[in-house]
């Protein structure tokens, strides 16, 4: 018999959403129903008291191997287990872009007996929202182009100061940079332009962070645009851009709820990557799940010191909001990986190599004790995982006073997670209940930069090339200057260098340019060479996808 995750989606008693909202107490009249398993949630259920005491746990990871290392598996198994032993938890998660469930991933709903459903609609087009963020940014361009060849309009835009791209949710390398306006004179002026994914979009950036339709016509309103050929700054408002925007996403903006495997409440919203955006679900999202239930589990992308940092530094600065746990998922594999042993021999068993491992674990542990709150330790237990290998994790923890807990959800769902959700009630209840942020708001950014690089990567120092100081120069002219950071570099180690495994020390970060984010309220320093719209690799997932005769979907995963 198969055991495909698509398999165990489909064997599951899935209930209908009315009634996981019933769960809730979320009347009829809160709810837009998209079918009989999802809907949409009205923003009126979101109770400031109520987050401003809840239980948030922050589920993170330490630097991944390529295939990830399972945070949205472990973030639903200990939903789950949390219940199992008698706590009201809800999941706040990100929504999964085309680009990689069609390229690497081939689905991120969850794995295994950890899951969200219906897992096929959530990794499909789900309620829509990506198509709305997707209109609202491309409108923006196609009312910035107008404007350019509208000459006898105000303000007169410099096409060679437009920094603005469109976007779309997939993997295309042939979209990074274009030129637009081909074809004489009617068909606009010629751009050199390109394409940014759609979860690296500002648009994701703003939706994830705005509190409301209002804030989030605002933020739209303060997207910084180019500047006019006098040196002036355009931002969206001064083309009257936002208001059509924010009507292209008032649906949008709502959480969208759905449920586990063993139908426990889970809000599915947003999904920006962290290496190159903040990364987490939406804001809106994780303060409904904290009004909703006692503990509210949300995870953020890729490593630590990718996502968590951004979690903390702009996200839970942003919302007023701060977890009271860190869970830090960590796998043999990875382990192994940062310990040198080749990526085609990670299920070889090698108690050494998770041991030489071990230093990329205590830096993220380190770090996560840098913002003040307890940590724990779920190892992903992997079927070829060895007992000896186990226990080198297991007995690092306890020399070192790390809570630890193994994360089995992917075989045992809730109940393979259940001393896991124990380990988390207990740093809950022992917790101060406020991150301590890297840096200042009132730092300058360069300062604000350096604090990230030094103390949560390791590095060395930080070089900023001429272009990247002439471009924050500019930021810092027009206003924009005292805003959180959000770096964008490579997820696959501590540095801007891929190549660096492990805890790397004596390196410098390079920041070769700057973007600006400024409706979503932060500046982007760009390191290395990271790209915002991917590429799919040599063979993707979709070579093996389709829909056979009877209309049923197969090759999600």
């Amino acid at each position: 018999m198969s055991n495909t995750d698509l398999d165990i989606a489909r064997a599951a008693s899935i209930r209908p959403v009315g009634e996981i909202a019933s769960s809730l107490n979320i009347p009829e009249d809160k709810l837009e129903l998209y079918g009989r398993f999802k809907a949409k949630v009205d923003l009126s259920l979101i109770d400031e008291k109520k987050v401003k005491e809840g239980n948030l746990i922050l589920v993170t990871a330490i630097t991944p191997t390529p295939a990830g290392e399972g945070k949205t598996t472990t973030s639903i198994g200990l939903t789950d287990g949390l219940n199992q032993i008698g706590k009201k938890a809800i999941a706040a998660l990100r929504e999964p872009s085309l680009g990689p469930v069609f390229g690497m991933k081939g689905g991120a709903a969850g794995g295994g007996h950890s899951q969200v459903i219906p897992m096929e609609d959530i990794n499909l087009h789900f309620t829509g929202d990506f198509s709305a963020i997707e209109k609202a940014n491309n409108l923006l361009a196609a009312m910035i182009d107008n404007r350019i060849q509208t000459k006898d309009r105000k303000p007169r835009i410099d096409p060679r100061t437009v920094l603005w791209k469109r976007v779309m949710d997939m993997n295309d390398r042939a979209l990074r940079n274009i030129i637009t306006g081909l074809g004489g004179k009617a068909g606009g002026k010629i751009m050199e332009t390109g394409f940014n994914i759609t979860a690296a979009s500002e648009i994701m950036a703003i939706l994830c962070l705005a509190e409301s339709l209002e804030d989030l016509q605002r933020r739209f309103e303060n997207i910084y645009v180019g500047d006019t050929f006098w040196g002036e700054a355009v931002f969206a408002k001064d083309i009257n851009a936002s208001g059509a925007m924010t009507l292209l996403m008032k649906d949008a903006i709502k959480p969208n709820l759905v449920q586990t495997l063993e139908n426990n409440p889970v809000f599915i919203h947003g999904g920006p990557f962290a290496n190159i955006a903040q990364g987490t679900n939406s804001l809106l999202a994780t303060k409904m799940a904290m009004s909703l239930g006692d503990y509210a589990v949300t995870e953020a992308g890729f490593g630590a010191d990718l996502g968590a940092e951004k979690f903390f530094n702009i996200k839970c600065r942003a919302g007023g909001i701060s977890p009271k746990a860190v869970v830090l998922v960590a796998t043999i594999r990875a382990l192994k990986y940062h310990g040198g042993k080749p990526l085609a021999n990670l299920a070889d068993a090698d108690p050494d190599a998770v041991r030489k491992g071990l230093p990329n674990l205590a830096k993220h542990v380190e770090n996560i004790k840098s913002f003040g709150l307890p940590v724990v330790v779920a190892l992903n237990r992997f079927s070829q995982d060895t007992s000896d290998e186990l226990a080198v994790v297991e007995n690092y923890c306890k020399e070192n006073g790390v809570r630890f807990g193994l994360s089995e959800g992917w075989a045992h769902g809730g109940m393979g997670c259940t001393d896991l959700a124990q380990e988390v009630v207990q740093a809950v209840e022992g917790s101060p209940g406020k991150f301590k942020p890297t840096y200042e708001i009132t730092d300058p950014a360069m300062e604000k930069i350096e604090k990230v690089c030094r103390q949560i990567y390791g590095a060395r120092s930080v070089q900023f090339t001429a272009k990247a100081k002439k471009q924050l120069a500019r930021f810092e002219e027009i206003g924009q200057g005292n805003l959180p950071v959000c770096i964008a570099k490579t997820q696959k180690s501590f540095s801007d260098d891929e190549k660096l495994l492990g805890r790397p020390d004596g390196f410098d970060i390079t920041i070769r340019e700057f973007e600006i984010a400024s409706g979503a309220g932060f500046i982007v320093p760009i390191a290395g060479n990271i790209l915002r719209m991917p590429g799919l690799p040599v063979v993707p997932a979709a070579e093996h996808m389709g829909v056979d005769e009877n209309g049923e979907i197969f090759g999600l995963s």
